[in-house]
């Protein structure tokens, strides 16, 4: 299974529009973060976990040209305002199949009330087959099965995913006990970890080495960044053994 980072930053990204922090005017391409997203494939198989406002660049700059599904954590824009350009990916394959929650179904289905138009729809607009993801009921995507893995994100219940050794975890502020067993044996794990200063519904960092270290996954990276973690290079010097920070374009082969 190879795994792409598509994106690793926060719902800003970084450089914030405008802003003269430092992390934000750094030289370093692995401080320049677009919304978080991947891109998971295996043999013929093409998923993307969430699908930003950054969807288009994203699929660009990794080449992508295959699109089996979107896995979607929740219904926040930074997860989800792409949705519109799968266009190009629906006009080659047809429908494009999405997994969500029942809420997230219902955003996106306000949001994008043109796609998911019953009868006669404006021409070129995708169309997609919708699979609703339930609490402890686990799926198949592609040959591989996908359990849902429950977060909250401050008060709102979100998913994470797990795909055989690799678990996706992302605006994770809490993981109910019973869901850490569900991530036992991970040989990668990917959770996000804002900043440094704490925060209402988001792990910083020290709370996210914190989780790492309950799960004890082989290896981790840390994702959904903000510019306030500070610099790529100077954080990634601080961390334990077999935890790394992610960065747009980063590929790994589990």
């Amino acid at each position: 299974m190879n795994v792409w980072f598509l994106g690793t930053g926060t719902s800003q990204g970084i450089p914030i529009i405008g802003s003269t922090h430092p992390v934000c005017l750094s030289n370093d391409p692995r401080d320049k973060r677009l919304r978080v997203s991947v891109w998971v494939t295996w043999e013929n198989y093409s998923y993307v976990i969430d699908c930003g406002p950054d969807f288009r660049q994203q699929m660009l700059t990794s080449g992508c040209t295959q699109l089996d599904g979107i896995l979607y954590t929740h219904e926040h824009a930074d997860h989800t305002a792409g949705l519109d350009d799968i266009r190009p990916f629906f006009f080659r394959q047809g429908d494009i199949p999405i997994y969500a929650h029942a809420r997230v179904i219902d955003g996106l289905k306000k949001r994008f009330d043109y796609i998911f138009k019953e009868g006669d729809k404006y021409p070129g607009v995708p169309t997609v087959a919708i699979n609703e993801v339930k609490d402890d009921e686990p799926f198949t995507i592609g040959n591989k099965k996908v359990v849902p893995i429950n977060i909250m994100h401050g008060e709102l219940p979100i998913y994470g995913y797990r795909i055989d050794g690799f678990a996706y975890l992302t605006d994770v502020k809490t993981i109910p006990d019973s869901d850490i067993e569900k991530l036992k044996g991970l040989k990668v794990l990917v959770i996000s970890a804002l900043r440094v200063e704490p925060h209402d519904n988001h792990l910083n960092l020290e709370e996210a080495l914190e989780m790492i270290a309950r799960i004890q996954a082989e290896t981790t990276y840390i994702t959904h960044i903000s510019h306030m973690l500070g610099f790529h290079a100077e954080v990634s010097e601080q961390l334990p053994e077999n935890v790394f920070l992610a960065y747009d374009n980063l590929q790994i082969t589990i």
